[in-house]
């Protein structure tokens, strides 16, 4: 059997989002720009979108801005940022997705003074520390809320009431990439300004996002064109897209307590029996932390040849961010964390979804035990 156990990397769409999507596109196919009835179709069918995701969020319907996806919406929130406001100072965590790190490097070579929060052992930031940091010119705080490494979840209700309580001013970004249709949200609970979700992590297509930006922001546009999304993010909307991903987070949110017991279950008996079973492994990060995200060690194992072992086998797992997978680095995560180069080189990933099993993480557990005996053997590492 195929045992897919890589969707923090992407998951299969669902089959309602899939069903709307080729409706849309058989259908739908004006431009929602367009004055024509068709046309107009089409923009009430991205409206109507909107208002579904928003309301997931306990956002309005006008602040959903769709995008091509998480790297989009990330960027945008952080160069519009930069754009818009006088200050040069930001605050971010050393456990970001490079979504985030990267435009803030870009920002840093422009003269940016740039601030990463150190995280303890399992992963969290003080928040504490995060209050110390900020300044009078702190234009933005990007924390991501569910670490797509570990599943670390961060108190984003704390951190964005202690970021208004010191400078009200100041943006909250919080990248929820891994977060949105897996775990609750509220917007104006967490005092979030701005928050960045993608599709295809939570069983919509890939190439579809939203960036929810709170009304009254002056957020800057980084693509230019049409005019398309209030002057915000110009380019013809994806009708589909827009669609199936509406329909993908309605089924998320209508099932999310089931889906959490699922996952639950599923990370529980993989770590409990790995950790009892095999000696010398390790849960990476807060074992509490989201069910959808495992990341475990076996010492004397190179992640790569596990991870290709089990390949073997049709059980798919992952070293790490996807995004980082085939540049050989070690993840800046792990490291934040106070991991040792020997433990992060023998960590893999472990993500689930609804649709996995624990027949699954059965037929998964029982092969890791044999397999990683079996590699031990030729290991000069321990």
């Amino acid at each position: 059997m195929d045992v897919y156990f890589d969707n923090a990397a992407t998951t299969k769409i669902l089959p309602e989002a899939e069903e709307i999507m080729f409706k849309t596109l058989r259908e739908n196919y004006a431009n929602p720009s367009s004055a024509t009835v068709i046309g107009l179709e089409a923009d009430r069918i991205i409206k109507n979108s909107a208002v579904t995701i928003a309301n997931f969020i306990n956002a309005e319907s006008s602040d959903i801005y769709f995008t091509s996806g998480g790297t989009e919406s990330d960027n945008w929130a952080i160069f519009g940022t930069a754009k818009a406001c006088r200050g040069k100072h930001i605050i971010t965590t050393k456990t970001e997705h490079p979504a985030v790190n990267m435009p803030l490097e870009e920002l840093k070579a422009q003269g940016f003074d740039i601030d990463k929060l150190d995280v303890d052992q399992n992963g969290y930031i003080s928040i504490e520390e995060l209050k110390s940091k900020i300044r009078k010119d702190t234009i933005l705080v990007s924390i991501i809320f569910v670490n797509n490494e570990t599943g670390v979840i961060q108190d984003i209700e704390n951190i964005g009431k202690a970021i208004k309580d010191v400078n009200p001013l100041t943006f909250f970004h919080v990248d929820a990439v891994q977060g949105f249709g897996k775990h609750n949200i509220d917007v104006k609970k967490c005092r979030i300004a701005l928050l960045s979700a993608s599709g295809h992590k939570f069983g919509a297509p890939r190439g579809t996002g939203f960036l929810y930006v709170k009304n009254g922001i002056n957020l800057k546009p980084i693509i230019f064109g049409g005019g398309q999304q209030k002057g915000k993010r110009a380019g013809t909307e994806n009708v589909a897209g827009a669609a199936s991903m509406a329909a993908a987070a309605e089924y998320c949110y209508k099932n999310i307590e089931n889906n959490l017991i699922n996952v639950q279950a599923i990370k529980d008996y993989i770590s409990q029996r790995v950790l009892t079973d095999i000696e010398d492994t390790f849960v990476n990060g807060d074992i509490n932390a989201s069910p959808y995200v495992l990341n475990m060690g076996f010492r004397g194992v190179k992640s790569e040849v596990l991870l290709h072992a089990l390949e073997s086998e049709r059980i798919f797992v992952s070293a790490g961010s996807a995004c980082n997978s085939r540049k050989k680095i070690r993840s800046s995560v792990l490291l934040a964390m106070g991991k040792s180069d020997s433990d992060i080189d023998c960590s893999i990933r472990f993500s689930f979804s609804a649709f996995n099993t624990i027949k699954e993480a059965e037929y998964c557990v029982a092969l890791l035990k044999n397999k990683v005996a079996f590699l031990r053997k030729f290991s000069n590492v321990r």
